[in-house]
């Protein structure tokens, strides 16, 4: 066969989507009848063949088969508005399917060894079956309608997943904070949504982009300001992605969510949901590139959360939440690449984080498991004796993570820093050299809070040893276990480790071998191959920062030996070179320093006050405008309104009846009374 012959084909597509949702179904529903094997085992074979099937749409695809495009159902058809259920299938959509799938798969394989004496066990795999499910409708869609289906699917499931131990106060309020943030993003979400369809009249993705021009049309938001319409629809979706990929100030919910299992934090907070805002506007590129107002919003939002937040993780002493500042950090990168039209360059990254990032979680997971459900890094150390596989496994995922040339994640973070640097030279502007210098310190940032998560976890004295007398240690499991910290660490069984050293692999090898074809349009070596990855997918300036730094790319071995001449590579290497003097050599630093930064330490222990503000501010003041609303209710419409109108009328009718007394003279008394007051008013009318 030909690659002139390959297609795509529809069921194998419906196969891909509906697999993980019956695997799903068997596990929730029927969970009781086939018992734990019987859930884990319908739910890995659903995800299981959903990523092998993925893997072959993208091998088709890249043979030459043609992106599929088609409508399967058509849901309802009004006034010339129709909806349908339908896949849009091409490069950016099977390259997310095999990654969602992918790190599903290896996270509902570490489940088993994770999850193996919770109780609710069977549900646990039936809610990540059907979060997988409902992201490959986010990804699969071709029209606005579906991929709101999909969004708000997969904020459901997470928020079931979040709070999955129901029991735990701090497992239900992380819910129901991740819940209510993305929803104001999803309701900013939904008037772009309305918007597209106002202006261009079709919620399909192809008709839209087509006559996306009708949105340079000019509306005044403010008086004597005029935006166009594409400004505004932007900016509204754009507000979408923030809550989705928890960008500031709609950030707030994403450390919180650690509270739910480790297996949730590898799937949601690394490969799927919070990079569902950066797939959402780069598959939106064709709107986006009519408004620079909105990349430029968009471009100092990343910035932001890429900076600042990750400051936050360096004061962080529970080892998923350093993981967790950390994904805030890098989702800031790729906003960053979206923000200067480099979106192959967000997408890229998306694709190498979801593989370290992953790695990173379910390593913190093994050492939870290794260290019997204790999660402070401070009652850590020296475990890299105790757990060989999982420190090597870190080591890999933490030099993935700062940039390290030759591992996967220097070739997709460099090219964002690379993308901005470019951008700030040919536009200038103060959010350009904004987000330029926010990515680039950010290098130091990450590495310095990277390393020292794996001193103070795998180096140094055996702190574990006295964590037995601490009777207050943070429990992943939801339950307090006053001598777990006494107990000898130990290497996680084969279920653990075999999905650590799986994405060990492509943590290291994924962008070596990736980076020319996917963002270049070149081969490993440098050498033009034609067709590039996303042509024709997403849409890109022909000037911009990507069009030049593939002029100036020479092959991956040649980056990866710049890189190590580049300024990103030397604040790294600050970062890991401070972190090693703290926290290896002289190990008494930190307190000091603790003593001389304590202002800058509080306000970053503090998240700059966004808790506070969202939860005594926002929250705070609904729940009093709700209180206030119920005393107005009850003491003023029902008090004076309706009981009170049913009372003035009995108290009208009981004066009325006292003048009723049966007495003619008092009846002919009012008679006078009113002939009198009749007669003045016809002589006054009169005069």
């Amino acid at each position: 066969m030909t690659g002139t012959e390959l297609t795509l084909s529809q069921p194998v597509l419906v196969a891909i989507v509906l697999a993980p949702l019956l695997g799903s179904i068997i596990a929730g529903l029927f969970g009781k009848f086939v018992g734990r094997t019987g859930a884990h085992i319908a739910t890995i074979a659903g995800v299981a063949i959903s990523c092998a099937l993925s893997i072959s749409v993208l091998w088709q695809l890249q043979h030459g088969a043609a992106s599929f495009n088609q409508n399967l159902y058509t849901w309802f058809d009004i006034g010339g508005i129709s909806a349908h259920v339908g896949f849009m299938v091409d490069n950016l959509t099977a390259m997310m399917m095999v990654v969602v799938t992918f790190v599903s798969l290896l996270v509902h394989l570490y489940t088993i060894g994770y999850m193996h004496e919770d109780p609710g066990y069977q549900r646990f795999f039936s809610y990540i079956s059907l979060f997988t499910f409902s992201m490959l409708m986010l990804v699969m869609s071709n029209n606005f309608l579906q991929l709101f289906f999909g969004w708000e699917a997969v904020g459901l499931v997470s928020y079931l997943l979040i709070g999955f131990w129901f029991k735990k106060p701090t497992a239900v309020f992380a819910n129901l904070k991740a819940f209510l943030v993305n929803r104001v993003g999803d309701f900013g979400f939904l008037l772009g949504i309305a918007g597209v369809l106002y202006w261009l009249g079709t919620l399909d993705y192809a008709q839209a982009f087509a006559g996306a021009s009708k949105l340079n049309s000019q509306v005044e938001i403010f008086a004597g300001h005029p935006w166009t319409m594409a400004t505004v629809v932007c900016i509204c979706l754009f507000i979408g992605a923030m809550g989705k990929s928890a960008q500031v100030p709609l950030h707030v919910w994403l450390p919180d969510s650690m509270e739910g299992p480790t297996p949730i934090s590898a799937l949601i907070h690394a490969a799927t949901m919070v990079t569902a805002g950066i797939f959402m506007v780069a598959r939106m590129s064709p709107l986006f590139e009519l408004s620079q107002t909105a990349l430029n919003f968009v471009l100092f939002i990343g910035a932001t959360t890429a900076f600042w937040t990750g400051l936050i993780g360096m004061v962080q002493n529970d080892i998923k939440r350093v993981v967790a500042y950390s994904t805030l950090s890098q989702l800031g990168y790729m906003t960053v690449a979206l923000g200067v039209s480099a979106y192959s360059a967000a997408v890229f990254h998306l694709m190498t984080h979801a593989f370290f990032k992953a790695l990173l979680f379910l390593a913190a997971g093994s050492v939870i498991i290794g260290m019997h459900h204790e999660q402070d890094m401070r009652k850590m150390g020296g475990l890299r004796k105790y757990m060989p596989i999982t420190y090597w496994t870190s080591l890999i995922g933490t030099l993935a993570l700062v940039g390290t040339p030759f591992f996967s994640g220097f070739y997709s973070k460099d090219t964002i820093i690379e993308a901005a640097a470019e951008h700030a030279h040919e536009h200038g502007g103060a959010i350009a050299q904004y987000a330029y210098w926010a990515v680039l310190l950010g290098a130091f940032v990450t590495s310095f809070y990277s390393f020292r998560l794996l001193y103070m976890t795998f180096f140094g004295i055996e702190r574990f040893r006295d964590a037995h007398d601490d009777h207050h240690a943070h429990d992943d499991h939801g339950h307090n276990d006053a001598h777990h910290g006494a107990h000898e660490p130990h290497e996680s069984p084969w279920v653990v480790t075999v999905p650590l050293v799986l994405l060990a692999i492509p943590s290291i090898v994924v962008g070596f071998f990736t980076i020319g074809p996917m963002l270049h349009g070149k081969g490993t070596d440098g050498h033009a191959l034609g067709k590039g990855f996303f042509d024709g997918v997403i849409q890109m300036p022909a000037d911009g920062a990507m069009a030049k730094l593939g002029e100036e790319f020479h092959g991956a071995l040649a980056m990866a030996l710049h890189g190590f001449t580049a300024m990103p590579f030397f604040l790294a290497l600050a970062g890991f070179l401070l972190a090693t003097v703290m926290y290896v050599w002289r190990p008494e630093l930190p307190a000091k320093a603790a003593k001389v930064f304590a202002l800058p330490i509080r306000i970053l222990e503090e998240k700059y006050g966004f808790d506070k503000l969202w939860i005594n501010g926002f929250a705070g003041g609904s729940v009093l405008l709700g209180r206030l609303s119920r005393w107005f209710d009850s003491k003023v419409i029902d008090e004076h309104g309706v009981n009170g109108a049913a009372r003035d009328v009995n108290d009208l009718a009981t004066l009325i009846r006292r003048g009723s007394t049966g007495y003619l003279y008092q009846y002919a008394f009012a008679m006078i009374i009113g002939l009198i007051l009749l007669l003045a008013w016809l002589i006054k009318v009169a005069a």
